[in-house]
């Protein structure tokens, strides 16, 4: 229907666009789905001239109806969600993709590849060739990769073979295949509790006095050596700091220490821990290291158990800045005891 202006409403559409095309800090127009995007470039394509009086026009009724505007939605899930940002549970987050995959407005594949690598696997192994070949063209290629090498030999033969089958396949035929996946996905078992039990043993002993760790380390060993390797490579101790954190993470984990703590753990009498004290030293400013060791001579006579609260406090410290993003552990070596 025409106004005023002579122009439909995808016209005036257009001159809008048109002008904003002028101003290098609007957005763009990828927010808009791709049929709006066609549409909209074929309006643009068949006009030609608009006069002064047409624009100003335009601009005046589309800023009446802005300023009438009192609230706006993004009108689909994914921009509802990134509007919502961490104000939902992950579960929350995870049920609302996973319901709107299942009814069909979304895209099941981006589900599908947004998947822990376990659950990937797990349905690598037990699909069909066919609909594992079409999961791993559709897949990112770095998780394709990783999940291709991963499978046996036998297996991945079958899929590269399959997959010279995939290139035909339409987008509605694709589309199911991406829900199938994700039903085998909710069908996968999943652990009542997150953190692998090594990771959280491990996390547990750190806070343990070195002679009960061993203990409990020993003990784990007799029984299932598998488990025990894991909770060793799980354990973060003051002597390990050495070779668990980065120099230049140093400064913010001293900041983050009170400095009576810092100065008791950095003179623990053990040798490996006199170490890891001397890493820490080295790796800050000369004044500030040589504030401390002053401090660090005056320090009166302490008992064991002083030492090793403050060794924890500083351990305690640094999984905080871990756990809040602040630096990252660098990985232990295979033969790390």
């Amino acid at each position: 229907m025409m106004t005023q202006t002579g122009l439909s409403p995808r016209q005036k559409a257009a001159v809008i666009v048109r002008l904003l095309l002028d101003d290098d800090e609007a957005g763009s127009l990828t927010r808009l789905d791709s049929e709006a995007q066609t549409l909209l470039a074929e309006e643009m394509a068949g006009m030609e001239l608009i006069d002064r009086q047409t624009r100003d026009a335009v601009i005046t009724e589309f800023c009446d109806r802005l300023a009438a505007v009192g609230v706006t939605f993004p009108g689909d899930l994914d921009g509802t969600l990134a509007m919502l940002g961490g104000k939902l549970s992950d579960d929350s987050t995870d049920r609302l993709r996973r319901l709107a995959a299942m009814s069909g407005r979304g895209d099941p594949w981006a589900r599908v590849a947004a998947l822990p690598k376990e659950n990937i696997l797990a349905l690598a192994n037990s699909e069909s060739t066919e609909i594992v070949a079409l999961m791993l063209s559709k897949l990112p290629v770095a998780r394709a990769s990783e999940v291709f090498f991963a499978l046996s030999r036998d297996r991945a033969r079958s899929v590269a073979q399959a997959m010279s089958l995939t290139d035909g396949i339409g987008a509605a035929a694709l589309n199911r295949v991406g829900l199938i996946l994700l039903h085998a996905a909710e069908a996968l078992p999943r652990p009542a509790i997150d953190t692998p039990m090594a990771g959280r043993m491990g996390a547990i002993l750190n806070f343990a006095t070195a002679d009960l760790r061993e203990e409990v380390l020993e003990s784990l060993e007799q029984n299932d050596a598998g488990f025990a390797d894991g909770v060793r490579r799980a354990i973060f101790i003051f002597a390990h700091i050495p070779t668990r954190i980065e120099p230049r993470d140093v400064p913010r984990i001293v900041r983050e220490v009170e400095q009576p703590v810092l100065i008791r753990a950095l003179s623990a009498p053990d040798a490996v821990d006199a170490a890891a004290a001397e890493f820490l030293l080295s790796n800050l400013s000369q004044r500030m290291a040589d504030g401390l060791r002053e401090e660090m001579e005056g320090l009166g006579k302490l008992r064991p158990r002083d030492f090793d609260e403050a060794k924890t406090e500083v351990i305690a410290a640094i999984r905080r800045l871990e756990t809040e993003g602040e630096l990252t552990l660098i990985l232990p070596a295979e033969d790390e005891d």
